[in-house]
């Protein structure tokens, strides 16, 4: 009983600390719409916390025929979280790839996540502590 409990939160504790990495980054790109040359990054949620969880890969990630490919491995991070160019939608004559529109929505929508998983938490927590209280 007791260790559901606590996968479970770590599960969650995962998705809080994935949910903030990607933050950043979605941040990184928002600061650097006006720099010249700079491609906006991000990375596959799903696909980081079922790695997070101890999942399986489902084989999207590309394959690596060479030794001297490079990885996408973020270095900030520190949790090997597989960070990816996005896709340009608008060509820009300076070579920037941050579309605003796209930045905003996914900043948007991870904080709602964000803020949806600290509830979810707090929630089974206080259902625990009732429990325990036998109220």
């Amino acid at each position: 009983m007791f260790e559901q409990f606590t996968q479970r939160l770590d599960s969650m504790s995962n998705a809080l600390v994935l949910r903030a990495q990607r933050q950043q980054v979605i941040a990184s790109n928002i600061a650097n719409a006006d720099t010249p040359g700079f491609v906006a990054r991000d990375f596959n949620f799903a696909q980081a916390l079922a790695d997070a969880n101890g999942g399986v890969r489902r084989g999207t990630d590309p394959l690596a025929t060479d030794s001297r490919h490079l990885r996408l491995t973020s270095s900030e991070t520190g949790t090997g979280t597989q960070l990816a160019y996005t896709v340009q939608t608008q060509p820009a004559l300076d070579r920037n790839t941050v579309d605003m529109d796209r930045e905003r929505a996914n900043f948007t929508d991870n904080a709602i996540r964000y803020e949806s998983t600290l509830r979810f938490i707090n929630g089974h927590v206080k259902t625990m502590l009732s429990a325990i209280q036998g109220q």
